[in-house]
């Protein structure tokens, strides 16, 4: 095996899981999953049925992700972050066919004990801060936080806070990487 999974998880038939993966303690990995190279899940993680995680990922403890999930490369979920899949959630109806499709774009980091509501995608970069509650779209390289979670700055792809010019220019001074905040969004240039 290319990969390891702690003796007290589970691992489904009909179950993709990419060289050099880690599944630690308690987790479950429910079969359709497909899960890329290199990536970390901690304690008491259920991951699936059918979601998709890219390469590079670390999961934090006590995570679910379901269907209709997708993780893309090099996402940090921190620990207890809660996914939800419909919208109307009753116990005593069946909307599996209602899942929302819920998209974590490349190398965002979803802190501590966040909800991402089903039907929002956080863009490449952003930062959720934790506790928040994202209800919609999250811009690429945005730092978010609160109930809901609102902008309150942004972040360079290391990670570090940005602050714009007159002319909308920041310099990340950990890599010298440049970004232009034009509209409301901010582009690596």
């Amino acid at each position: 095996m290319s990969f390891f999974v702690h003796e007290s998880s589970y691992v489904d038939d009909n179950v993709e899981i990419g060289e050099g993966t880690k599944i630690w303690h308690f987790c479950h990995v429910i079969s359709g999953t497909k899960i890329g190279k290199n990536c970390s899940f901690g304690q008491n993680c259920v991951i699936g049925p059918n979601a998709v995680i890219g390469s590079g990922v670390k999961v934090q403890n006590n995570v679910s992700l379901y269907d209709g999930v997708v993780i893309e490369d090099d996402v940090f979920v921190g620990p207890s972050v809660v996914f939800t899949n419909v919208t109307n959630p009753r116990s005593f109806i069946v909307r599996k066919e209602e899942y929302k499709k819920t998209v974590v774009k490349k190398g965002a980091s979803l802190g501590a004990n966040c909800t991402v509501v089903c039907g929002t995608t956080i863009g490449e970069y952003a930062f959720v801060g934790a506790g928040s509650t994202v209800t919609k779209d999250v811009p690429a390289f945005a730092l978010v936080y609160g109930n809901p979670a609102r902008i309150k700055g942004w972040y360079s792809k290391a990670g570090y806070k940005l602050t714009f010019d007159a002319d909308g220019i920041a310099v990340d001074e950990s890599d010298s990487s440049r970004y232009r905040l034009a509209d409301g969004k901010v582009t690596l240039i």
